[in-house]
């Protein structure tokens, strides 16, 4: 089958157009192994006590420490390999198989739970499924983390979240196998899983618990992250995916997932306290989207809707972005980088984290600008929505930010910062009273009533005034003097803009 004509998206869950459940639901077991006789005969031991196991293949590539000895005293049927690799074994499994569900496991697993076997198979039994993967407790090797995960969000975005698509744990029906090529080296595994997409198969994973796995030399897995890599590039280029174009598309789908805030909940999971600053006229001396239209000249277009309030925040927050489609995100970037910063931004932002704060900057503005100014602050985490790109230029449309939405959130408005509140503390797990939230517009104002700490900052309205419980004008280390932090007397930092702009001034 030609991978081109693969569907964009892979099936991870049952399809409705499932096959009949199939009568002889017994299982060929392969088990790939070399040099594995502290393992071997537990393994085989332990799968053969299924009744759904109708054999047990242990397939050798010409160990010498007793393997195939045990393997077949434990009650398996051992052939030797045709060719040295996992690969070739594998498929000689398959050529010797009877049955038409075929499960392969390594000959090297300890920890197997019980039920291993039933939960691999019984989405095949009952035709739900073509292939399974499984997902186990232990977190991703090495090179899963550092070489698998990255190339498949890059070019198999629609595989990317298989928790271990380099585990040899896998389930699968005879007929696909046939259907399927085996590389004889570490990339068989994701091999397998990405031409399994390319054939339309159905595929899930299922949760078997935890296993326990003999670990590799640093030698080894850089040889495996090789052979892997290699693997997943050659079947991108099969699918027409080594395109600049593809990893463009695929940094932007990064950008907008990394924008919801549940991406950074594993860091946010052992704050004691946390600090929510505003971005425009509180970190930013200034507001990005007035300076991006001033920069690009579309000013005219975007003074109607700046604060109209005749149209709903959603709304007027959907036609301020159209105004900015066809800019080149290199500008969005440079505006954001060049825009001053409020007097003591960097050094409050740096205080509070080092009194134990863990800092998001929420704004009502963009990611690819907000993304910028945490950089700029080193604060921890954002809440922005994001401006889609493509071609690396603006689409004018963008996705809200997830957490500005909340079922049982804000009363009044349907997007709210409040409503960033609310997932966090139910998310975090700790209370308001432990929340420092400083802003100064009157879309902070929901926010600034439910904060156990709440300032406002140069206020823009008397509503924000008195939303907030302390005011604070001028210069924001005035924060750190409510909270009884001490406050940095360094000489105030500057962007790089602003020091050539500074020494331009000095040499007139």
């Amino acid at each position: 089958m030609d991978p081109k004509a693969v569907r964009s998206k892979v099936p991870r869950k049952a399809s409705a157009s499932k096959r009949r459940p199939t009568a002889d639901a017994r299982i060929t077991v392969v088990i790939p192994v070399l040099n594995e006789s502290r393992t071997v005969a537990s393994v085989v031991k332990f799968v053969k006590r299924d009744p759904r196991v109708g054999e047990v293949l242990v397939i050798d590539d010409g160990s010498i420490d007793g393997t195939d000895e045990l393997a077949e005293a434990a009650g398996a049927k051992v052939v030797t390999s045709s060719l040295l690799g996992k690969g070739a074994s594998m498929e000689d499994g398959l050529q010797a198989a009877k049955f038409e569900f075929v499960l392969y496991l390594d000959g090297d697993l300890r920890g197997l739970r019980r039920d291993l076997v039933e939960r691999m198979t019984q989405p095949l039994v009952d035709g739900t499924a073509d292939f399974v993967k499984a997902r186990f407790a232990r977190s991703g090797g090495r090179v899963t983390v550092l070489t698998a995960k990255p190339l498949l969000r890059t070019y198999f975005p629609e595989l990317a979240d298989f928790a271990q698509p380099l585990g040899g744990i896998i389930a699968v029906r005879r007929d696909l196998l046939r259907k399927l090529r085996f590389e004889n080296d570490y990339g068989v595994d994701v091999g397998l899983l990405i031409d399994a997409a390319a054939a339309r198969a159905r595929l899930v994973e299922v949760d078997i618990g935890q296993i326990k796995h003999d670990s590799q030399s640093l030698e080894a897995l850089g040889e495996m992250a090789t052979q892997v890599a290699r693997t997943i590039l050659e079947r991108a280029g099969e699918w027409g995916r080594l395109r600049v174009s593809h990893v463009r598309a695929a940094k932007e789908r990064d950008r907008v997932h990394r924008a919801d805030f549940r991406h950074a909940l594993k860091m946010l999971k052992g704050a004691e306290k946390l600090a929510l600053i505003d971005m425009d006229g509180t970190l930013l001396n200034g507001r990005f989207v007035m300076e991006l239209a001033h920069r690009t000249a579309r000013m005219e277009q975007l003074n109607p809707l700046l604060d109209n309030h005749t149209m709903s925040a959603s709304i007027r927050t959907k036609r301020i972005a159209a105004v900015f489609a066809g800019l080149p995100k290199s500008t969005f970037e440079r505006v954001a980088r060049d825009i001053p910063l409020m007097p003591g931004a960097v050094e409050t932002v740096v205080a509070l984290r080092k009194a134990g704060y863990l800092v998001g900057v929420v704004t009502d503005s963009y990611r690819m600008a907000a993304e910028t100014v945490r950089r700029r602050v080193f604060a921890d985490f954002t809440v922005s929505h994001v401006m889609k790109f493509r071609s690396e230029k603006a689409s004018g449309r963008i996705t809200v930010a997830p957490a500005m939405k909340h079922p049982k959130g804000c009363k009044e408005h349907q997007i709210c910062k409040l409503n960033v509140l609310r997932h966090l503390l139910e998310e975090v797990g700790i209370g308001a009273e432990k929340v420092l939230v400083v802003g100064d517009g009157d879309n902070d104002v929901c926010l600034l009533r439910a904060a156990g700490t709440s300032v406002a900052f140069q206020p823009k309205s008397a509503p924000v005034r008195d939303a907030a419980a302390h005011t604070v004008e001028g210069d924001l280390r005035g924060v750190l003097r409510l909270l009884g932090l001490p406050v940095s007397q360094r000489s105030e930092i500057r962007t790089l803009a602003e020091v050539e702009r500074i020494g331009d001034q000095q040499g007139a």
